[in-house]
């Protein structure tokens, strides 16, 4: 029997607490999780791919199960490299569907043994994005409730210096 093995695509700028309940749900079903920071060339991130990568080791260190990568290219190929057999992507509220519809639709066309897998947030997450994070940290906001501890400081000293 081989691994079930996962990717959990995103550009993490910086990860949420619903990322790391998706990420957290995803490794209880798979026996390798890849968390993969994309590189979107057409976003103007906040945070190094490094830095995505590093807050992310640090806010899942007690899952033996996790692997943290970076991927430019197209997810699927990154997806067959890892030898996965699913994507799992969070969904918040209606307004994902769409564009998560889309980009599964176009993954199914590359590769049709590749499943995708939708983890539906937890209520608390379903405002959550990476966005409204930085939007309110950039104005001195309390992010406590929404980031880990340790992605919160990252943000306060990336908005302070």
């Amino acid at each position: 029997m081989s691994d079930k093995i996962a990717v959990v695509p995103g550009s993490f700028d910086p990860i949420t607490n619903g990322h790391l309940d998706i990420i957290k749900r995803a490794a209880d079903v798979f026996d390798t999780v890849y968390v993969a920071v994309l590189n979107n060339s057409s976003k103007n991130p906040l945070f190094t791919v490094e830095e995505r990568m590093e807050l992310i080791a640090k806010v899942t260190t007690n899952f033996s199960n996790i692997r943290i990568e970076s991927s430019s290219g197209l997810l699927i190929d990154y997806a067959q490299q890892k030898k996965a057999q699913a994507i799992v992507r969070g969904l918040r509220a209606v307004s994902d569907f769409e564009y998560e519809m889309q980009i599964t639709s176009m993954n199914r066309v590359l590769d049709e043994n590749i499943e995708t897998f939708f983890i539906m947030t937890k209520n608390q997450y379903s405002f959550l994005s990476s966005s409204i994070v930085k939007e309110v940290a950039k104005y001195g906001g309390n992010v406590s409730e929404l980031v880990p501890p340790i992605v919160a400081g990252a943000l306060k000293e990336k908005f302070n210096g």
